[in-house]
């Protein structure tokens, strides 16, 4: 996947929420402040003041004149993920994000999926690579960024973003055609991270290449939260969590009882949550501690980050009871994941023998797609032309159906 964007970069807390409500109470807050207060609680940077003159977002209807002159309503608040598995809401304003990545912007969007690249960390446990279908922040837990590769170059589901050349060589290496959906579900199954990037085998065995395939599906329909197949993600029988006492209005800490299976938030519990769900964690940090400090941590009063929600909203423990159901069956299939290990590394338990068949064939090519060390590969690609992608692959494609409104409502030249 030659076309890599870097994460964005917010550049102020107060543009994303885990609700709409809460940015459009910030937004009205700071529309009606004037003078030195609105320049406060805008927070300037060096890439974005009230005084900056930015373009609108591709796709997006929000105002190009300076934000000094703002006093429009809020605009539609868009989802994303602000890290893995926390989809939280975004203004979708140029203005106030010091570095957007509009050439992701212009290419989101169904049947897009992103595959975010997860910061190395040595000794981490957890997927070295999340797809998500909402346009994602990028950064890792550990602050350590990596890539995002969007699927398709284009909107509309059109022109994988594939080193030209590649799916012709898996047609031809494993007996059918491969189409892009196929590969991103390969690599979700056996990505691992190194420090160059995370490491891709290409087995030889179809059959391994097939098992791979399969799992790798049911885990992106998982992370996307059933967008493949149209249905939602369920644990199976009587596994699904159940909200067993209210959470209270102000949760200050979230911890595990194991005996019981339960999630506590103080006196709140919510069961069955597995062990599996409890300790998933990507980047080395445990994805439920992770989502529930971002809902709850102190802000410094007086900002806009101070303006949220009076009580824990019951919408943020239906999204709960989800995301422990994602992590569930995400976690309870990390031994099948271990399975496809790239050589070099050593398979455990009942994994040992399909990985034993996991012969990595090809060599590196960089990021989240790159390809597991091996000369004998690496030269077998270049033969068939696929090494190196031509430089216009990791460029962005030409998006010419989009109409831009520049600063001050000037007309965009793409």
């Amino acid at each position: 996947m030659p076309w890599s964007v870097a994460p964005l970069r917010f550049g102020r807390t107060w543009i994303v929420a885990p609700d709409a409500r809460t940015l459009r109470s910030r937004w009205d807050r700071l529309v009606a402040a004037e003078g030195a207060e609105r320049e406060s609680l805008f927070r300037p940077s060096r890439a974005r003041t009230p005084a900056s003159a930015v373009a609108a977002l591709p796709g997006q209807r929000t105002g190009t004149v300076r934000w000094a002159r703002e006093s429009g309503p809020c605009p539609a608040p868009v989802r994303v993920a602000r890290g893995p598995f926390d989809e939280q809401w975004l203004l979708p304003d140029h203005r106030l994000i010091d570095t957007a990545r509009p050439e992701l912007w212009r290419v989101a969007g169904e049947p897009q999926l992103f595959a975010v690249e997860q910061g190395y960390v040595p000794g981490a446990a957890g997927p070295a690579l999340l797809v998500t279908a909402a346009l994602p922040e990028g950064r890792s837990p550990a602050g350590r960024p990596g890539r995002i590769r969007p699927l398709f170059r284009r909107p509309g589901g059109l022109e994988p973003n594939l080193a030209p050349g590649l799916l012709d060589f898996l047609a031809e290496r494993y007996g059918h055609e491969v189409d892009a959906l196929e590969w991103l579900a390969w690599t979700v199954a056996a990505a691992r991270p190194s420090p160059a990037g995370c490491r891709v085998p290409l087995p030889e065995d179809p059959e391994v290449w097939a098992a791979g395939v399969a799992l790798g599906r049911d885990l992106v329909d998982v992370q996307v939260r059933g967008a493949l197949t149209g249905t939602k993600p369920r644990l199976p029988g009587g596994r699904r969590p159940y909200v067993r006492a209210a959470v209270p209005p102000r949760p200050g800490a979230m911890t595990y009882d194991a005996g019981d299976e339960a999630l506590c938030l103080d006196e709140g519990r919510i069961s069955p949550v597995s062990a599996e769900a409890w300790e998933f964690s990507v980047g080395g940090t445990r994805v439920l501690e992770q989502w529930f400090a971002h809902r709850t941590a102190p802000a410094e009063p007086g900002s806009l980050e101070a303006i949220g929600p009076a009580d824990w909203p019951q919408e943020w423990t239906s999204e709960l009871l989800d995301l422990v159901t994602v992590l569930a069956l995400l976690g309870a299939r990390e031994a099948e994941r271990a399975a496809f290990a790239p050589e070099g590394e050593e398979p455990t338990g009942r994994t040992k023998g399909l990985a034993g068949r996991t012969k990595a064939s090809a060599g590196p090519a960089g990021g989240p797609t790159g390809l597991t060390k091996g000369s004998a590969g690496q030269a077998e690609l270049r033969a068939a032309g696929v090494l190196p992608p031509p430089p216009g692959s990791r460029r962005p494609a030409s998006v010419l159906d989009h109409q831009e409104e520049g600063p001050e409502g000037q007309f965009m030249l793409l």
